[in-house]
């Protein structure tokens, strides 16, 4: 048993990972996952984090003590490969490989091997809610009975890294989670109602900066943006959140490597903020020393703000130590469609901004922009023939890069004639496509 004390967040190659029973507990700190964020079909942890498993459950906690995720290991467990995951935010969210469903083809629909069932509505095309299960909704119960036997086990003997950690998970109730989160939603100005699609390629794991508000349209169809009208922030504020952020993340914010520039409209802040803002968080949370390799940057666009971004932009976008992403809400190529969700652009400047994606997609190796379209029953005809021609109609030259994310609309429809559609669109389009995952932070 090595006695040796916990380590800082960012390891080096003296790291020793410190195991131990207390009673019927298997204790692990600090076990190192993968470095790099990897698509699998079956449990896979990222960076730094330590485990506490039963007889029944495996429980991940960060490196602040926070419960991170929850696994069943008895056979009533609905799937091996499937897991309890809790955000930020403090949302649980159920990760299905699609076995409970019946169904195939999860990767096809999501460019993921699992698919995040969250708590809260969202556009997910399958109908399942997994917290009806008693065996997922006993995991809770055993992780509330978890923190009520560590809260009331005596410590004696047990190696001083082990009880630095046990002490870390014993200060994070569930009142003192649901303040983490509030005072998150605090610094940066309020919840982020919906993230990047392009996030999945991190898991959703991103801090949150917000230097701008608003929207600079408001369509009718649209649940997750803001009323307000378009503001970009001013310096002083992203500081202090950069400031704030730190200091909330402490320790764990080595085992992140992704940044989200807020909120909906980050692209139109203009390129000094957003230079400035992107490369002084890249060295105030550490990003290049981070337990995950490849530092990445999110950010919404709008139509009016990707056509208006200049060179001057652009080559700083791509001179950033990030792989960007950005995401354009086009939603429809159709005339008629764009005027029936009150999006006040035309067929043409949309045809401008796809255009213009593909471009910037060839000419710069260190940003990729992908783009939203709509799919739903009530839509009319032409939306989807002139968005299959639009798609079928990418040129060889575009490199590939880029991704179309279509965005379901429910009103009183069937999802099996949605899916149809979807793979109909997809069957056709000459980049990758998948179902919109709306998930908040």
């Amino acid at each position: 048993m090595n006695h040796s004390k916990l380590v800082d967040a960012k390891k080096g190659p003296e790291h020793r990972t410190l195991s131990c029973r207390l009673n019927n507990l298997a204790v692990t700190v600090e076990k190192e996952g993968g470095s790099h964020f990897t698509k699998a079909s079956y449990p896979v942890r990222f960076g730094y984090y330590s485990e506490i498993r039963t007889s029944e459950y495996e429980f991940h906690f960060n490196l602040n003590g926070d419960i991170k995720f929850i696994r069943g290991l008895n056979v009533n467990w609905p799937h091996p490969s499937e897991w309890l995951k809790r955000t930020d935010g403090n949302d649980w969210g159920y990760y299905s490989v699609g076995a409970v469903l019946n169904h195939k083809g999860i990767f096809d629909w999501f460019g993921e091997y699992y698919l995040p069932c969250l708590t809260y509505p969202s556009n997910a095309i399958l109908e399942f809610n997994p917290y009806t299960d008693p065996h997922i909704s006993s995991a809770f119960a055993a992780w509330s009975q978890l923190y009520a036997t560590l809260y009331t086990s005596r410590c004696d003997g047990v190696p001083s890294g082990i009880k630095d950690f046990l002490n870390l998970v014993v200060q994070k109730d569930e009142n003192t989670l649901h303040e983490q989160s509030r005072k998150l939603h605090a610094i940066i100005g309020g919840r982020v109602s919906v993230l990047p699609p392009d996030t999945r390629h991190v898991d959703y794991e991103v801090i949150p900066l917000n230097i701008a508000d608003g929207c600079l349209y408001h369509c009718n169809f649209c649940c997750v943006k803001s009323r307000e009208g378009y503001q970009p922030r001013s310096w002083d504020s992203v500081l202090v959140q950069i400031e704030q952020l730190k200091a909330l993340y402490g320790r764990n914010m080595g085992n992140y490597n992704a940044l989200f520039l807020g909120n909906h409209d980050a692209l139109g802040a203009g390129d000094e903020l957003i230079g400035m803002a992107a490369s002084e968080a890249f060295k105030a949370f550490g990003f290049a020393n981070s337990n995950m390799k490849k530092p990445m940057l999110f950010l919404f666009g709008s139509v009016g703000s990707l056509l208006k971004a200049g060179n001057d932009l652009l080559k700083k976008l791509n001179s950033l130590p990030f792989y960007t992403m950005i995401n354009i809400g086009l939603e429809s190529v159709d005339e008629q469609t764009l005027a029936s969700i009150n999006k006040p652009l035309k067929g043409s400047r949309i045809r401008e901004a796809f255009k213009k994606m593909l471009e910037i997609n060839r000419e710069y190796a260190n940003i990729e922009v992908t783009a939203n379209f709509l799919l739903g029953e009530q839509l009319l005809p032409d939306h989807t023939h002139s968005l299959i021609e639009l798609l079928r109609d990418v040129p060889n030259s575009s490199d590939k890069k880029g991704a179309i994310y279509l965005s379901p609309l429910f009103d009183n429809q069937k999802r099996g004639q949605l899916l149809n559609s979807f793979f109909e669109i997809k069957k056709l389009s000459r980049l990758p496509a998948y179902i919109y995952l709306i998930q908040r932070l």
